[in-house]
């Protein structure tokens, strides 16, 4: 693990590209890093001063320079890689490059940028960039950006793959005086990337929330593990930019034109214990919530407030989160009845009346908070003349530090609810303006306290015919195609996932034997990896006598040719009906994601797939656990379980198909979209209906 420390505590920072000419990003440097206890050795080759101090031609030319504990680079493009390597020449571990030009601009930056990671490789360097805006450490006075301002003290840090970003950041916090511990831009993350620094910051004593900002996730897998790790003893909250993915109308599959790539950053987030923001507001308000607050034993809030239409909102907005509102016990209820007046209910909500004065305040709240049953509170207050905002923030953070539950405030009104929010920071409590914020940064302590119970289990190994499933992919190679359809029905077989009797025959009289064989009506289904929808060109029929297969095996390939002349047909599946009696179609899918792997889908499945899109997703492999979690999430998972006299269907093999999948796309990284619609569920078990497969066969491995 890499040890980041000297980074953000050096003792000696050597500035390259140091200079006093107006505007320019080596003066900025230079003038930010005036708070810095350390010392500083300005790096020019064409200054012998620079603001009064020492300036020297090269990194060799200073002093002691192996001394040197961090190294800001800010030299033109075409000389970056040069100094980096004297740099390393010196033993100099940590270097943040500011300067741009590297691949984020053309062929000759992609190159620069290959030459300074092989640079970086050879000296075991601690790089930060290039194409960075600095690093900040308030705790030691360092502000190694060419950035305007430096943030509060406290123990928020923040990573962020954009400069402008934390530009942003740095001028809001200051504004709002959020504190903030560490900060980095990570640039272009040519060697350090977002899972280095969660390492960092989760062993950081002076960290207690990690903020992100991210455009994108290079090594997923990594930072899925990593994550997982780190949110176990301290939170993690990302903001994630770009919501859409183009490109999905070039997908073979249900799934492949479904799943976006926000999906899999959604599934790999809660599979990590990630909270994940939705906006900016959001990433500071989860922030300072995780920070100040401790983890509530559950999801029952109370609402304590001297204004009825706040409560109400407040109210709305716990109805529309995963939080309830908590019912107040007997003893609670009697106390309160006691001490509150006549019209007012002693029930949660709890509206304490306009005319409350402080002490009533002061009762009513620590009545509410000595209560077993709440979790959590929101306490709003409207300005009244009958106390100050002050007194009634230190009331607040007195009685949250007593009981330990909990608490985020609505203290709202202008200056003086301004000046009680700084009050009542120093509890660790924030205080909004709008309700809903509020009850959203409870519902945060709640997630993360959710994060901190589950235990991680390592997928299931099931016992599979790895070599027959290998031969079975390996058709797509032989046949120079990328799609196997109902003749990769054997693949679901080799993995142990229950399908119908049936076999996929080539002739008239073969068919109508394997219909001899099942026995009753069956199925019959065109095989050609040129048909995706069957049905759409009458490539399927259901319930065909025994007598009228071989007939029926002529019109179906008869219809096939006639919708596409030049298609390549392999024949006709035929297998046995499912029992329709108390069965839902489901859909199990996956689709491979560039920077996660495979995408795995669970929902309601069948021909509506696309029209209720009643998904689940999650990064494989997954454990039972998350398998069954997928089971949960779905609109449809009522059904399931039963409803209205409905036999509930066997979830338990629903689970174990999930793995069972799980485990074939792990084992063949080369299937890039799969498809098992429907997958017919029922209180007996399961049975994949129909499959489609996508391979690259470029990453086919031959069977072992």
């Amino acid at each position: 693990m890499t040890d980041l420390s000297g980074l953000f505590d050096p003792d000696r920072i050597a500035v390259i590209g140091a200079t006093d000419r107006e505007g320019s990003v080596g003066r900025a440097l230079l003038e930010n890093l005036a708070t810095f206890d350390g010392e500083i050795v300005p790096v020019n080759p064409n200054r012998e001063t620079v603001l009064d101090a020492d300036c020297y031609p090269s990194i060799e030319a200073a002093p002691n320079p192996t001394a040197i504990d961090l190294a800001v680079v800010a030299v033109p493009a075409t000389v970056a890689v040069d100094v980096v390597r004297q740099v390393g020449e010196q033993g100099i571990k940590n270097v943040v490059v500011i300067t741009a030009g590297f691949s984020e601009t053309d062929a000759e930056g992609r190159r620069r940028e290959r030459e300074l990671a092989a640079v970086a490789a050879e000296y075991d360097l601690d790089l930060v960039g290039p194409n960075s805006v600095g690093v900040i450490s308030t705790a030691t006075g360092l502000n190694g950006t060419f950035l305007e301002g430096r943030p509060p003290e406290g123990s928020l840090s923040l990573l962020s793959q954009s400069g402008a970003f934390i530009a942003a950041v740095i001028g809001w916090a200051t504004q709002h005086n959020i504190g903030f511990n560490d900060v980095v831009s990570l640039g272009n993350e040519t060697v350090l990337d977002e899972v280095d620094f969660l390492y960092e910051w989760d062993d950081d004593p002076g960290t207690d929330v990690i903020l992100a900002y991210v455009e994108d996730i290079d090594e997923g897998r990594a930072f899925i593990e990593t994550a997982r790790d780190v949110t176990a003893s301290t939170p993690v909250v990302v903001i994630k930019s770009g919501r859409t993915e183009a490109g999905a109308a070039a997908a073979k599959s249900h799934t492949g034109s479904m799943a976006g790539s926000d999906d899999a950053y959604d599934a790999a987030f809660e599979q990590a214990g990630v909270i994940r923001a939705e906006d900016i507001q959001d990433v500071f308000d989860f922030g300072q919530v995780l920070a100040g607050q401790p983890r509530p034993d559950g999801d029952n809030v109370a609402v304590v407030t001297n204004g009825g239409g706040p409560g109400v909102l407040t109210t709305d907005a716990v109805g529309d989160s995963s939080l309830d509102l908590a019912e107040f016990g007997v003893e609670t209820r009697t106390a309160l009845d006691e001490l509150l007046p006549a019209a007012a209910d002693s029930t949660n909500p709890l509206d304490i009346i306009g005319d409350a004065d402080l002490a009533r305040f002061e009762a009513a709240l620590d009545t509410v908070l000595a209560d077993k049953g709440v979790d959590g509170a929101v306490v709003l207050s409207v300005p009244t003349a009958l106390y100050e905002f002050a007194a009634l923030a230190e009331t607040i953070g007195d009685l949250q530090a007593e009981h330990g539950t909990p608490v985020v405030a609505c203290l709202m009104g202008g200056e003086p609810a301004d000046r009680a929010a700084d009050t009542l920071a120093q509890y660790g409590i924030p205080n909004y303006f709008d309700p809903s914020r509020a009850v959203a940064s409870l519902e945060t302590l709640a997630d993360y306290g959710a994060v901190l119970d589950r235990a991680y289990e390592p997928p299931a190994e099931f016992e599979v015919d790895r070599k027959r499933a290998s031969e079975i992919l390996a058709q797509t190679d032989d046949r120079d195609v990328d799609y196997l359809g109902v003749e990769a029905m054997a693949l679901l077989d080799a993995y142990g996932i229950p399908t119908p009797p049936g076999e996929l025959v080539e002739s008239p009289e073969a068919a109508a034997a394997v219909a001899e064989r099942i026995g009753g009506p069956v199925v019959m289904k065109i095989a050609s990896p040129e048909i995706v929808h069957k049905s759409d060109i009458g490539g399927v029929e259901v319930g065909v006598p025994t007598d009228a297969v071989a007939d029926t095996y002529r019109t179906i390939l008869d219809r096939a040719r006639s919708h596409a002349p030049e298609t390549s047909l392999l024949g006709v599946r035929v297998e046995g009906l499912v029992d329709p009696a108390e069965s839902t179609e489901t859909i199990i899918g996956a689709k491979r994601d560039p920077q996660f792997g495979h995408l795995l889908m669970f929902g309601l499945g069948g021909i509506f797939v696309q029209i209720y899109e009643d998904t689940a997703f999650r990064i494989a492999p997954v454990s039972e656990h998350e398998a069954r979690a997928m089971t949960d999430e779905i609109r449809a998972a009522p059904m399931l379980r039963g409803t209205r006299g409905r036999t509930p269907a066997d979830i338990d093999r629903i689970v174990e198909t999930i793995q069972r999948v799980s485990q074939l796309l792990t084992d063949f990284p080369a299937i890039t979209e799969l498809d098992i619609n429907p997958l017919v569920v029922s209180p007996e078990g399961v049975s994949a209906i129909d499959v489609r497969v996508r391979v690259d066969t470029a990453d086919l491995s031959p069977p072992d």
